[in-house]
């Protein structure tokens, strides 16, 4: 899938470098639909699926069209690796924590506290390390490749009865977090679920979970939460997780070159669409959110606390579980490298 070439294509659009091979000609071809498969409904983080699939559809006069099944018309979300695999789906959304057994390598990108605040920063990071051998090798052993990082910005809390002002106050608590994060809470004392997004809400309104992070604000608010909780917490960004669209690799390798071509063209402009969302998403979000809800912002004092309890020592302890099976060191250094060279770009503009 030219994965390098993809690689540098989509970092120079996402910080702010024009793409060397936009364009708007015509590409003409056989008659071909691809099946993606997504949960939830569309919202934010779906902008960038949404933005390929508009634009094959317009640049090959809806030769090449991709079917979007939300609400798991095509696969349940934990499944959807089996799917590629079977031939079920062309394309899928897949997010590490659902089957951190199936993608062990991935599970870098949900390390708490990770540097990756900035959401063009992230995009440029991510999408060069899902492209590291270890990562590639994960998605390979269920006939799957990475086509781009679905970007998410950072998690925080959202959820009902008495506020954790304090970070003592997380003890006790059933939080839904993902991943390492959930790792970094379980220090804080808290009960960890890893609920799927579409039985969230219930979950929380029910009173299984007491909390839920979910990436801010988008998420939040496209689950609805925000409309059986009273707290939300607005600094603590612990971190976020490691979600992609994956293709089928032999389903790309069917394609005529023209078609393989659009993809890697049309890839660049669903970072650019996820982003966009995101930033449209916070000016709706956050003034409903704090006219409606309690908003929890911990002093400096305690978010240093908090990493200096929580967050090395989760990734040390990342790093000494995988190493042997993988390697770790490698993974988790190539994405901070990464990050400083997204940064370092970034601020040069």
């Amino acid at each position: 899938m030219k994965h390098l070439a993809v690689g540098a294509l989509s970092a120079a659009f996402v910080l702010g470098v024009p793409a060397s091979t936009a364009g708007a000609q015509t590409v003409d071809g056989p008659t071909i639909e691809w099946r993606h498969s997504n949960w939830g409904k569309r919202r934010a983080n779906t902008e960038g699926i949404e933005r390929v699939a508009a634009i094959l559809k317009e640049r090959t006069g809806g030769k090449f069209t991709l079917k979007i099944g939300y609400g798991e018309m095509f696969s349940k979300d934990k499944e959807n690796l089996d799917a590629i695999k079977l031939g079920a789906v062309e394309t899928a959304d897949i997010c590490n924590f659902y089957h951190p057994g199936r993608n062990p390598a991935w599970m870098v990108f949900s390390l708490p506290f990770l540097p990756l605040e900035d959401l063009r920063v992230t995009a440029a990071a991510a999408d060069a390390t899902m492209r590291h051998p270890a990562l590639l090798a994960d998605m390979a052993k269920w006939g799957a490749a990475p086509y781009f990082f679905t970007i998410l910005p950072q998690y925080e809390f959202m959820g009902k009865g008495k506020p954790p002002k304090a970070l003592d106050d997380w003890k006790g608590l059933r939080v839904r977090a993902p991943g390492a994060v959930g790792d970094a809470f379980k220090i804080l004392g808290s009960h960890i679920s890893t609920v799927p997004a579409v039985e969230l809400y219930t979950a929380l309104d029910r009173g299984t979970v007491d909390a839920a992070s979910f990436p801010f604000t988008y998420a939040h608010a496209a689950y609805q939460l925000h409309t059986i909780s009273n707290w939300y917490t607005a600094n603590l960004a612990p971190g976020t997780a490691g979600c992609a669209a994956v293709m089928s690799k032999e389903a790309h390798a069917k394609l005529p070159p023209q078609y393989q071509k659009l993809l890697q063209e049309a890839q660049p402009e669903a970072y650019k669409a996820m982003i966009e969302a995101y930033e449209a998403a916070d000016k709706v979000n956050l003034p409903m959110f704090r006219q409606k809800l309690t908003e929890i912002r911990y002093t400096d004092a305690d978010l240093a606390r908090f990493r200096e309890v929580a967050g090395k020592p989760v990734w040390d302890r990342w790093l000494a579980d995988n190493q042997s099976t993988f390697d770790a060191k490698g993974v988790l250094d190539t994405l901070l490298k990464e990050v400083e060279t997204a940064r370092a770009k970034l601020n040069a503009k």
